[in-house]
């Protein structure tokens, strides 16, 4: 196999249904979402011939087979799940500019609704069986609202401004086919959603939910060949922190500091571009705090600013600075970090119907996965 020339492009995305609770294998919904990224692509099944699951399951053996393809490539971009899905761009660019492989798949699918659901993610940790979850110290809505808690302090920020990521993120739901929360939501409304972790309310917190997602990477001259535009991938960053998981969310010195600090200035360097050349960014969103410590980290905001950007619906639809224009973790669907990948392919796209905004040339995706990161910025072919 010949090396390809530099450069390569998302080609294709695919989706499952996305709902609370789904009776089918997780198998069953990514192949799903893996026939249609590859359809998406104007690909065959067997014109794949590399595998990458951003996180695990399935086995990309079980995967290859169920579509027919033959495997040249398989690997595993090693990142924690929002980050991985980001990240694992990175390998398979590498892989193609390698002449490893031709047409990569990425896919990743989860079932929120298994037992546990994300509060069994730290289930095991000894450290955290033996110390902190005897005290309550527990649950992805208690560590970020740690985070929450800590940012108000040192910024003095008032925790109901927050309303403005939750009403930004149910409008943009509203205008996008697929999502699962698109009841409508105003400042009053939020303030009336339930309180689940000081000062996080429910409208603050992610989605559970059950789907598959995928999509297809290949170089950037064999994407100028195939059906649709290409969504070019201009720069790819990832970075791990000095932490670990387990400590990540409650032992950090410092909770408002993430891995994007390190993760966005690589995307930023590679694609020549800087904060102020993106027209919308698509931001891991699992908690509204989330997406404001890392919306700071990647210059759209000033430290200890990202909440007041947001006021006066900037990241709405229609105002200055669109942010997770699908409604994103929090009212489309929580699929770590694929979400916001498919979104920004499909802006930059020009395919999005009502929520379709009117300069889409340049995107900026960051995934978080605790203690790692992930930053890409994705482009229109220019």
């Amino acid at each position: 196999m010949s090396v390809a020339p530099r450069g390569t492009a998302i080609v294709g995305v695919g989706e499952t249904e996305f709902k609370r609770r789904s009776d089918r294998t997780i198998d069953d919904l990514i192949l799903e979402a893996s026939r249609a990224a590859i359809a998406d692509a104007g690909l065959e099944p067997g014109e794949i011939d590399g595998f990458i699951p951003a996180v695990e399951h399935p086995n990309a053996d079980q995967l290859a087979l169920a579509l027919g393809a033959t495997r040249a490539f398989t690997s595993k971009p090693g990142y924690v799940a929002g980050a991985g899905t980001v990240g694992a761009v990175l390998t398979a660019r590498l892989a193609i500019e390698a002449g490893l492989a031709t047409n990569v798949l990425v896919y990743f699918g989860m079932k929120g609704s298994d037992e546990g659901g994300p509060y069994s993610y730290h289930a095991e940790d000894p450290a955290k069986a033996g110390f902190e979850m005897p005290f309550g110290w527990y649950g992805q809505p208690v560590y970020f609202a740690a985070w929450a808690q800590r940012y108000c302090h040192d910024y003095g920020v008032d925790p109901d401004d927050f309303a403005s990521v939750a009403v930004a993120a149910r409008a943009w739901a509203a205008l996008s086919p697929g999502a699962q929360k698109t009841t409508p939501l105003d400042t009053a409304g939020y303030l009336a959603s339930p309180m689940i972790a000081t000062p996080l309310r429910s409208a603050d917190c992610c989605l559970i939910s059950d789907g598959g997602t995928a999509y297809v990477v290949t170089s950037l001259e064999r994407a100028r060949s195939l059906r649709r535009p290409p969504a070019v991938v201009a720069g790819v960053g990832v970075a791990s922190t000095n932490q670990t998981l387990s400590a990540i969310f409650s032992q950090n010195p410092d909770l408002t500091m993430l891995g994007s600090h390190i993760s966005a200035p690589k995307a930023y360097r590679e694609a020549g571009v800087g904060p102020s050349d993106v027209d919308f960014a698509q931001i891991y969103d699992c908690f509204s705090i989330s997406m404001i410590l890392q919306l700071e980290e990647l210059g759209f905001a000033a430290r200890g600013e990202g909440v007041a950007f947001c006021q006066d619906g900037r990241i709405a639809p229609g105002g200055a600075f669109p942010v997770n224009t699908n409604g994103g973790h929090l009212s489309y669907a929580y699929i770590p970090g694929m979400n916001h990948v498919i979104e920004a392919v499909r802006q930059v796209r020009g395919e999005r119907g009502d929520a379709q905004l009117a300069r889409a040339e340049v995107c900026a995706v960051a995934g978080l996965g605790g203690n790692d990161h992930a930053t890409m910025i994705v482009t229109a072919d220019r």
